[in-house]
């Protein structure tokens, strides 16, 4: 994905720290704004993972710090619920100048809270997801449950949350005290999908049972099984990601973004348009035609298999050039062909070792395709298919004079 650091002023002007994602075309179908969780910040790793799952579904995110956490400015210690609503409507309205507004906001744990309020300011919104998240607001004083009696009298506390200190105010329990979920939940009249782990040991799965009872429908449940609540396992937070993506096409048009006419042109000639991007490690992202995919190396050489080699890939090409030239062949002279299975595998030989090849030193390609053809075929209408799986145009690039223009892009 494509991410690039932005800065927005909150309603005291203070800049807000966020991070814009987006696909590798910079052409997104859609848009989410993500509300983390109770002093995390937009660099969480689950975050950047659900966020990296919905940008390969075409989906931009914006994430960000709330105020006086990560990057952003302010004190935390003058922050509450009603400062982090008002942070995600004042972002949103930054989203919507910059590139479209928001139709899907994600909230984690108190952020889930967060943006069940936002929503109802937010009309332009359809769809909201929340993860992990709290039926009632003032859970969270769970967290420094030793420490409130010292705040209601003291006035403030300093805190240790995740085994950082913090500032806790009476104001932020107060403000906590006036949020009503229910009333809340139950006006939402936006598709709601609750996210939540049965083993959640910080926010309990009772808190999903009831605000997905308090909301209407459209409303969808999602369980994380053996997932922890910050969603520590990568696999996690990136099935997280995936879903939302899949589950709100069915509620947001994902046409509303307007396409340059460039776009428009690569969409009618998807082969000629193809953006790949490798950040850190072999796992590469690649955009072709629209179409989100992932390129890797196996773990033995330094790769996590998160996807198919760049010769896994030549090989897909392949196979399925010759199984959709087949497909249209047996389809226009109106044979029997049920279905069409092709075969391949890769591999260097040394030249000396290749009776039909014409290169007499170092190494050759060798790709090695089986096809397999169902239904009552003849013999000549077999041995017929077999030369036309040599036309079929990604084989004739194999074979013919190909030349790679490359340029550094200034």
């Amino acid at each position: 994905m494509h991410s690039q650091a932005l800065s927005i002023p909150n309603r005291d002007g203070q800049l807000l720290a966020a991070r814009l994602d987006l696909p590798l075309d910079g052409k997104p179908i859609t848009c989410a704004l993500f509300a983390h969780c109770f002093t995390c910040t937009k660099n969480l790793r689950a975050v950047n993972h659900i966020s990296q799952a919905l940008v390969e579904k075409g989906v931009a995110v914006l994430r960000f710090d709330f105020t006086g956490l990560g990057d952003s400015d302010g004190d935390f210690s003058d922050t509450n619920l009603s400062t982090n609503i008002d942070d995600l409507v004042v972002a949103a309205e930054f989203m919507e100048q910059q590139i479209h507004a928001p139709s899907i906001l994600i909230g984690h744990s108190l952020g889930g809270a967060a943006v069940l309020c936002a929503a109802m300011e937010l009309p332009k919104v359809k769809a909201v997801a929340t993860i992990g998240a709290p039926f009632d607001p003032a859970h969270v004083k769970a967290l420094f449950r030793d420490d409130e009696a010292r705040i209601e009298a003291e006035g403030q506390a300093e805190v240790l949350l995740a085994g950082r200190p913090f500032t806790i105010k009476k104001q932020f329990l107060d403000d906590l005290e006036k949020a009503h979920a229910q009333g809340i939940i139950g006006k939402l009249k936006k598709a709601l999908l609750v996210i939540h782990s049965p083993v959640d040991q910080t926010v309990g799965i009772e808190n999903a049972a009831a605000i997905f009872q308090a909301a209407k429908h459209p409303k969808s449940f999602l369980s994380l099984d053996k997932a922890d609540h910050l969603l520590s396992n990568k696999e996690d937070s990136l099935y997280v990601g995936s879903m939302i993506a899949t589950w709100a096409t069915k509620y947001i048009r994902t046409s509303q973004i307007k396409q340059p006419e460039s776009a428009v042109s690569a969409a009618q000639q998807p082969d000629k348009h193809v953006v790949v991007r490798t950040e850190k490690g072999f796992r590469t992202e690649v955009l072709a035609g629209g179409h989100s995919l992932v390129a890797d190396e196996p773990v033995a050489v330094g790769g996590t298999n998160m996807g198919p080699t760049p010769y896994g890939y030549l090989l897909a090409a392949l196979g399925s050039c010759t199984s959709i030239t087949l497909r249209m062949y047996a389809d226009r002279k109106g044979w029997p062909v049920e279905a069409i299975s092709v075969r391949l595998k890769h591999d260097k030989i040394h030249a000396t070792d290749c009776a039909e090849c014409e290169t007499e030193r170092g190494k050759v390609d060798i790709i090695e395709r089986e096809i397999e053809l169902f239904g009552p075929l003849d013999d000549e209408q077999r041995a017929r298919m077999l030369a036309i799986a040599d036309k079929c145009p990604v084989h004739k690039t194999l074979h013919s004079e190909t030349i790679v223009r490359t340029e550094l892009k200034k």
